[in-house]
């Protein structure tokens, strides 16, 4: 089956956040693609199956567990496999489209609920302006981005915390909004760059800002850039994707 490696929200290889993609004939065990996601070492590595006509089903995992939301992966599969998809998921039905070296995301919005959860412990010295959560992740507003860029969160506290999964952001100084992602509990001590993260940046900044159209930076070492759309309960979310390697799985 043909594999890939594709680094996605990114113009430059190297950059953006790295995905694995295997391109299946037919559904796959569970155990197997976990096996092959734990090999690969990616953030995420997808796996879909090429269905000649109708939805395709995707799937994403971790090296140590399975999501339910990869943005990234999906966009890397999107720029795989071109033209406009459909995917059935954990997360429902999602659309996608590859178009003039962009590829743009149809996902559910998930505006953060306020909650009291404190987070001192794992943002030692940092001040908190705002602590939310959605469907899976915590999420943690700083005052600036420098606070964001410079943040040394503790790992261990965050992975016995509910999901281990932590969204910290700010308003931007080059971006509209700051952002950056901690997820040890899944595996990941800080992802690349998030697509599903920005399913809760995007209508907490949009409705903070006043503004449906957003640009956010991920502000890892290898760095990224997400434009997104607020469309109601949808986000839109768009980046470019580098194929860096293309081969065979002989497993």
């Amino acid at each position: 089956m043909r594999f890939f490696i594709v680094d996605a929200f990114t113009d430059r290889a190297f950059t953006g956040n790295s995905a694995g993609v295997a391109l299946l004939d037919e559904p796959a065990d569970a155990a197997w693609m976990q096996a092959v996601a734990a090999e690969m070492k990616h953030a995420e590595t997808a796996f879909v199956v090429t269905s000649p006509a109708g939805p395709k089903s995707l799937r994403w995992f971790t090296p140590a567990v399975e999501v339910a939301l990869c943005g990234h992966a999906t966009l890397a599969t999107t720029h795989v496999l071109g033209g406009e998809q459909t995917y059935t998921t954990k997360s429902g039905e999602l659309r996608a489209k590859a178009a003039d070296g962009w590829v743009e995301l149809d996902f559910p919005s998930d505006p953060p609920q306020p909650t009291d959860d404190d987070l001192s412990g794992i943002l030692p010295g940092v001040d908190i302006e705002y602590t939310g959560r959605g469907v899976e992740n915590l999420v943690a507003v700083l005052p600036d981005a420098k606070s964001v860029r410079t943040l040394e969160p503790n790992l261990e506290k965050l992975k016995r915390t509910w999901t281990g999964r932590l969204l910290v952001t700010a308003k931007g100084d080059d971006a509209d909004y700051v952002s950056r992602f901690f997820a040890p509990g899944v595996g990941i001590d800080e992802d690349p760059v998030t697509g599903s993260a920005h399913c809760i940046l995007s209508p907490y900044w949009s409705e903070r800002l006043g503004n449906k159209n957003l640009v956010g930076e991920q502000a890892s070492a290898r760095g990224g850039i997400v434009r997104t759309r607020q469309d109601g309960d949808r986000i839109h979310l768009a980046g470019r994707a580098v194929t860096v390697l293309s081969g065979e799985l002989h497993v």
